[in-house]
């Protein structure tokens, strides 16, 4: 049982780990060509958009949307860092205690 907590721990990990990468990436290539014009590009978009668009809305309703830069990636960067260790803890839980 402690194998599979720690393996699911670090998948965990390791998934948000990942999501926080493309949202890095996604910024630089914004800063270096803003266009959909390749294929990678397309497909960073497509992965981070339905994780950015949540704070993109939430920073519309208040005082900083509208500007010419997008806080929506470091929102959504620092909720990640916030919630992904007290999530994984408890979905690790979830799993490999379903009966509690």
């Amino acid at each position: 049982m402690v194998h599979l907590n720690w393996v699911l721990r670090v998948s965990l990990r390791y998934f948000f780990n990942i999501i926080e990468l493309l949202i890095f990436l996604r910024i630089i290539l914004s800063w270096i060509s803003p266009g959909y014009g390749s294929p990678i590009a397309r497909a960073l978009y497509s992965v981070t958009e339905p994780i950015l668009s949540p704070f993109r809305r939430l920073l519309a309703r208040s005082s900083f949307g509208g500007g010419m830069i997008d806080f929506s990636p470091i929102l959504a960067l620092l909720a990640i860092r916030i919630l992904a260790q007290p999530l994984a803890y408890y979905i690790v839980d979830l799993l490999t205690n379903p009966w509690r």
